[in-house]
């Protein structure tokens, strides 16, 4: 086992991969260390048995054109399919095509990056005094605080108004608007850094789980532990790439790792503004697209072209279909407050809980449903010590935090991540792939 490189990159999911393709490009030496038994920390695809369906426990959707995702699967000649359909609202009771987003866009239109930072709770309060006696207004606010809350997982009375500027200013420059897949989910991408890995000699070991890190300017020790035994490596340049709630962690507990000397009060301070959001997702395999006969309104038109479902429900308030590819398959997903009521539940209760939401929103008896289930899939990830939630918001007050939490330490600790992103895409693979790639070039400007 190789114990001692130029460069150990700490995390092999997307920002350590791509941080680890281009130094070990560059020639020097490179050794990943990952807790997980697999690469690609919050991008985790399976494969569904009867479909041979991309089942994607974490990230799934390729939001936009982000060229940190378009150009390595392009250059793969890899297919990319656009999401299509109708999107679907359940409100008042009954299903209807959703016609509210213009609504919402003049509510988040509203919002006002050079106004004293606020979270998003009491931004609505404000600028919808009339909520209470106008149902149009009311509805807009319901349906903007939903969108805020189920995109970035946020939890309102904490997430920025700054940051959520910045976030979609961000995302309109790429079409994030549009969603797209690929056959094999995000497994596509995952084997495109496999390769370039291997090329660059890049040593990758799983089932390591780093415990501390001891560093002096130009050196790091780094203690770390397996099944079988305890590890020391050393290098002269460290990447960390954990997820924002694993720097945040309690020292002592699973995942979390302790600096020697500590991080600069700078870093600290950032850890303070930055926030981990909270999401379960549950995927249901079903005998039958049901769906597809339901006729909400009874005349012709049913839910066959659905794509996305959204509702209000308190544990999965949004849904969608494999849409383009019409399998019996959908996927629920729960936010913030939602996921704090699943999260921690068995696997019988949250299938019994999604079951529930869609007996609701179909208006078909639970029985019914249950009988055509198939199969489930979900992933606890606020319960997993080696991610502690789902991905990276910014609090009130949180300007500037990306960056602090980026920047390099004395030339021998680098820090990357989703988290660390500053061109406004945290929470984002794409996100991530950029923040390794800039670490990459830090970490080779050093060796110059």
């Amino acid at each position: 086992m190789q114990k001692t490189a130029d460069v150990i990159i700490i995390g092999a999911g997307a920002a350590g991969l791509a941080a680890a393709s281009e130094v070990g490009a560059s020639g020097l030496s490179v050794i990943i260390l990952e807790a997980r038994d697999r690469i690609g920390g919050r991008i985790f695809t399976q494969r569904d048995p009867v479909f041979q369906a991309p089942i994607e426990f974490g990230a799934e959707f390729i939001h936009g054109f982000p060229p940190e995702i378009w150009e390595p699967l392009q250059s793969q000649n890899i297919r990319i399919v656009e999401v299509e359909g109708e999107p679907w609202c359940f409100q008042h009771d009954r299903l209807s095509r959703c016609n509210f987003f213009s609504q919402v866009d003049k509510v988040l239109d509203k919002m006002d990056p050079t106004s004293p930072d606020e979270s998003f709770l009491d931004f609505l309060k404000r600028c919808c005094p009339d909520a209470e006696s106008s149902p149009e207004q009311r509805e807009a606010m319901d349906r903007a605080l939903s969108y805020v809350v189920g995109f970035n997982a946020a939890t309102p009375s904490r997430v920025g108004v700054h940051w959520l500027v910045e976030s979609m200013r961000a995302e309109e420059k790429i079409q994030g608007s549009r969603a797209f897949r690929t056959a094999h989910g995000y497994e596509d991408l995952l084997d495109i850094f496999r390769q370039d890995v291997s090329r660059g000699g890049v040593v990758t070991q799983t089932g390591t789980i780093v415990q501390s890190v001891k560093w002096t300017s130009g050196r790091a020790e780094i203690a770390a532990r397996s099944l079988s035994e305890s590890s020391s490596f050393t290098a002269s340049r460290v990447l960390i790439t954990l997820p924002l709630a694993v720097l945040q962690a309690p020292a002592e507990t699973v995942g979390a790792v302790s600096f020697t000397p500590g991080l600069p009060p700078a870093k600290l301070d950032a850890l303070k503004k930055l926030e981990m959001g909270k999401v379960m997702r549950i995927t249901l395999r079903f005998r039958t697209r049901f769906w597809d006969t339901i006729a909400p309104n009874h005349d012709s038109r049913t839910l066959s072209e659905m794509s996305f479902l959204l509702g209000q429900d308190d544990w999965f308030p949004t849904w969608w279909t494999t849409m383009p590819e019409k399998l019996p398959i959908i996927t629920g997903w729960a936010p913030d407050s939602c996921a704090d009521r699943l999260s921690g539940q068995n696997r019988t209760f949250v299938i019994d809980r999604a079951l529930r939401t869609l007996s609701k929103l179909f208006n078909i008896p639970i029985e019914k449903i249950r009988a055509l289930l198939d199969d489930a899939y979900f992933h606890d990830w606020q319960n997993d010590p080696f991610s502690r939630g789902a991905y990276s918001y910014g609090a009130v007050g949180s300007d500037g935090a990306q960056q602090a939490l980026g920047s390099p330490v004395e030339n021998t600790l680098f820090f990357a991540g989703e988290a660390t992103d500053t061109t406004g895409h945290n929470g984002t693979v794409h996100g991530a792939i950029a923040s390794g790639r800039r670490a990459a070039q830090e970490i080779l400007h050093t060796f110059r």
